[in-house]
């Protein structure tokens, strides 16, 4: 009989897979892509290079499910924002919020996703990073205009790139993000949230 705390085989191949993409993840983010091999992912993880490739055929496999990842747990999380119906000005809010929590939860990925641009688009199974791009710009354009036809948020400003200049603060930010800093995520975000949400704001909202 089998202890009902005792991992399955599949659990723990699971696991296991999960820890190999998340170191991999740190070192293409810290060396580059293009600067970090198999065998290198390998000895860093301890395991022969051979046990790596059971696991995935190449580095930008490994790449590519890191990132399909995170693009697909943020998108889900910016609609569950808007799917909840506030107003535009909270909504907004919460969007940046979400946008400074993958932060902590998917550090790695953004990382590599803001150094290694250019590497990326060089190849076609990276194609998908577009579409989910212009995915989060649909949404969040969509709020932002509906803030302006409310009265929210002022008239003149371009939807468009507002939300490109929240996006690529938030992307740099990776750069100097600190876990252990003074300052948390969330009190991150709060700063933010004040200065594009709030600066967008109309001047009779105060």
């Amino acid at each position: 009989m089998t202890g009902g705390n005792r991992k399955s085989g599949r659990e723990r191949g699971s696991g296991r897979r999960a820890e190999l993409l998340t170191m991999a993840a740190r070192m293409f983010a810290t060396r580059g892509i293009a600067a970090t091999t198999m065998r290198e992912i390998a000895d860093e993880a301890g395991i022969l290079s051979g046990s790596l490739y059971h696991h995935f055929d190449s580095k930008e496999a490994m790449v590519d499910e890191i990132l399909r990842e995170y693009l697909n747990a943020q998108l889900e999380r910016f609609r569950r924002v808007v799917d909840a119906g506030h107003d535009p000005h909270t909504t907004v809010g919460e969007l940046i919020h979400e946008a400074f929590a993958a932060l902590h939860r998917h550090r790695w990925a953004m990382a590599v996703l803001h150094n290694e641009a250019g590497y990326l688009a060089g190849f076609d199974r990276f194609g998908y990073i577009d579409t989910a791009n212009r995915d989060f710009e649909r949404l969040w354009v969509r709020v932002l205009r509906q803030g302006q036809r409310t009265g929210v948020f002022r008239a003149e400003l371009s939807p468009r790139l507002a939300h490109r200049f929240i996006r690529d603060s938030v992307s740099a930010a990776v750069r100097w993000y600190n876990p252990s800093g003074r300052m948390s995520v969330q009190g991150i975000a709060e700063q933010y949230t004040r200065i594009f949400r709030d600066g967008m704001v109309v001047s009779e909202r105060g």
